[in-house]
């Protein structure tokens, strides 16, 4: 250390050059730092087991996504935009399109299916049946969109690569779930469909938010 310095006063036509590399110096280590800033806030998240997502997402009480559904009917069908905002156990539903059922706001509850604000009654099911046409799992989809199985139900699951649902069967539907879009830091459907005998129902999803 003392031979350098010495050496520097002795040479004083090497202190430019030094002076004009230390600017240098701080830019690199500015650089440095950066990435090293970058690096860290892109590091991935290690993700949770099946069981422990699965979990978690059947609990999820807030959530909301906005959306295109399009059904196909034997030879007939209809599309629609849906959006649908879940709070605790309260679901609020609203299909609006230009083919087959107009406008619909759905109130899910645990006492039942308010239609466009009519108290739940089975003649308001009935109703919104006839007007779809067909029964839609309400009570289900709430869990399928998330890309979990319904609680306390049988089904069948197929995993893909990354140990999500690829292919879910329960209460008479088959799910294929096709994409998924991250949100949150988790995965969550971007696009799947559902089929049963004689419906073919396909959901895109193109924005969601999901609180923790």
């Amino acid at each position: 250390m003392n031979r350098v310095s010495v050496s520097a006063a002795t040479h004083p036509a090497t202190r430019p050059a030094m002076c004009a590399a230390r600017p240098g110096l701080g830019l690199l280590a500015a650089c440095l730092v950066l990435v090293g800033c970058a690096t860290h806030r892109a590091a991935p998240l290690a993700p949770l087991p099946w069981e422990e997502r699965a979990a978690m997402l059947q609990h999820a009480s807030e959530w909301q996504l906005d959306g295109r559904t399009a059904v196909a009917l034997n030879q007939q069908g209809w599309q629609a935009s849906l959006d649908w905002r879940q709070h605790g156990d309260t679901g609020e539903v609203h299909l609006a399109g230009p083919l087959g059922v107009g406008a619909v706001a759905l109130t899910l509850t645990p006492g039942g299916v308010s239609v466009n604000g009519a108290p739940p009654s089975e003649a308001q099911s009935e109703q919104l049946d006839e007007r779809l046409g067909f029964s839609l799992p309400l009570a289900e989809l709430r869990y399928w969109l998330l890309g979990v199985p319904a609680p306390e139900e049988t089904f069948d699951l197929k995993r893909n690569a990354d140990d999500r649902a690829a292919a879910l069967t329960q209460a008479g539907w088959s799910i294929d779930y096709d994409r998924y879009s991250e949100v949150a830091g988790d995965w969550l459907p971007a696009l799947l469909h559902l089929t049963r005998a004689g419906v073919r129902v396909k959901v895109a999803v193109d924005h969601w938010e999901l609180k923790r």
